[in-house]
């Protein structure tokens, strides 16, 4: 294994990749069992080193593309990108072995939407599951629409609100600066956030400027998904918090089924029932 730094992930770091885990092997069952589709493919635009460090245990923990690997029956191809050039050899050093596998070094808002996704073409029965996990809201809005509007793409979403908190949605939104905002701006789409962040009512001598609670933001992302985007369906995202009970970012999943929702939703579930989520 080659000598760098790997991520140390926590407690809902490792739920996040159990849930997806689950979910890619659902998926690609079931495209696998349908005749008329012509290939599917696992996409991870944020793929990191394949590998990553548990907080608790300080062992070993697979990463998403490890995961994916592992799904059986398998995907038709796998895609795998990293802005960093050092995890991306070790990831190639991992799937060196595997021809269904590329490995890209450089920005996934440029690869996805000039190289990957054309390759997912609705009307040649292509499909795909996208994970978008950046760290922040390092991610562009057209990434997202250009996946709703393919109807051939499914995607996972790491809606970050930490980043946003620390660096956006100030409660005197006039002293952010302006690279904040533009960044806000390109994950968002446009600035329709502030509506969708700040609320405003009549305080004792003038009109006061509040920021909304993080579940109405990420409703009112939730719904931009939806209308905007066009997926079909976009379940309630699941909070993921720090060992404090804070939200750091919400858990989206989008899809142009209902079969994927119902079977995310039931993932979701089962977590529920043992009193994790």
């Amino acid at each position: 294994m080659r000598k760098i730094r790997l991520d140390e992930i926590g407690y809902w770091s490792e739920i996040k990749l159990d849930i997806i885990k689950k979910y890619a092997a659902a998926y690609s069952l079931i495209m696998n069992r349908q005749s008329f589709i012509n290939s599917h493919h696992y996409i991870d635009g944020f793929a990191g080193a394949g590998v990553h460090i548990s907080k608790n245990t300080k062992e070993f923990v697979p990463g998403s593309p490890t995961n994916a690997l592992e799904v059986n029956p398998p995907f038709s191809r796998y895609h795998f990108i990293d802005l960093n050039g050092d995890k991306a050899e070790l990831l190639k050093d991992i799937c060196r072995d595997n021809a269904k596998v590329d490995v890209y070094q450089g920005d996934c808002n440029r690869l996805l939407l000039d190289k990957i996704f054309p390759l997912v073409r609705y009307e040649n029965y292509d499909r795909a599951l996208c994970l978008l996990d950046p760290y922040g809201i390092h991610l562009n809005w057209e990434v997202m629409y250009a996946a709703g509007r393919s109807k051939a793409i499914e995607i996972f979403l790491n809606f970050s609100v930490m980043d946003m908190n620390m660096n956006v949605l100030r409660h005197n939104p006039e002293k952010v600066d302006q690279k904040q905002i533009e960044r806000m701006n390109a994950f968002w789409g446009d600035e329709s956030w502030r509506a969708a962040a700040y609320h405003e009512q009549q305080g004792l001598f003038d009109v006061v400027r509040e920021k909304t609670s993080n579940r109405a933001l990420a409703e009112a992302f939730r719904n931009r998904l939806r209308t905007v985007a066009g997926f079909g369906y976009v379940p309630e995202p699941l909070p993921m918090r720090n060992e404090n009970g804070a939200t750091l970012y919400y858990l989206f999943f989008a899809s142009p089924k209902k079969t994927g929702h119902d079977i995310v939703e039931d993932i979701i579930a089962k977590y529920k029932d043992r009193g994790l989520v």
